[in-house]
């Protein structure tokens, strides 16, 4: 099994930014864990991070072939993405959304996510926690 990981936008200052709703841990770190998860669940991971939606779709879109799902944190682009949205739908691949806050208990307009109805699930609110537990659910869906 090969799950596709994509950390967006402003992701790469993890540890610097905002930790109060962040966490301190640097997206290498949060990298890290979830390589050992992925050994420890006898699974491959590949992991991408950008800033740009178009490459965060352009990744989507060639995991048509050669992966069985997609583990997401689409960052500010979950309230804004349709682009990234209609990408999932046309892989047809189990997609998790993960984010390290709750983004339901933020501001408004973080309230809405584009993605969350074309995902199997979303794991919101448990820091970097969020990622290892949306990757278990993901590999957990797909085995079933």
């Amino acid at each position: 099994m090969k799950i596709l990981v994509l950390h967006g936008p402003n992701l790469n200052l993890l540890g610097k930014r905002e930790p109060d709703k962040y966490g301190t841990n640097t997206l290498e770190e949060i990298n890290n864990s979830l390589k050992t998860l992925a050994t420890e669940l006898n699974i491959q991971i590949e992991i991408f991070q950008s800033n740009s939606e178009s490459e965060l779709v352009d990744k989507i879109q060639q995991a048509i072939d050669g992966f069985d799902g997609i583990l997401i944190n689409p960052a500010a682009y979950t309230h804004t993405s349709i682009a990234l949205r209609d990408a999932i739908l046309a892989v047809n691949k189990p997609c998790v959304e993960v984010h390290l806050s709750n983004i339901h208990s933020r501001e408004e307009f973080r309230n809405k996510s584009y993605l969350a109805p074309v995902c199997v699930g979303q794991v919101s609110g448990f820091g970097d926690k969020s990622y290892l537990l949306g990757l278990q659910a993901l590999v957990g869906y797909i085995k079933k």
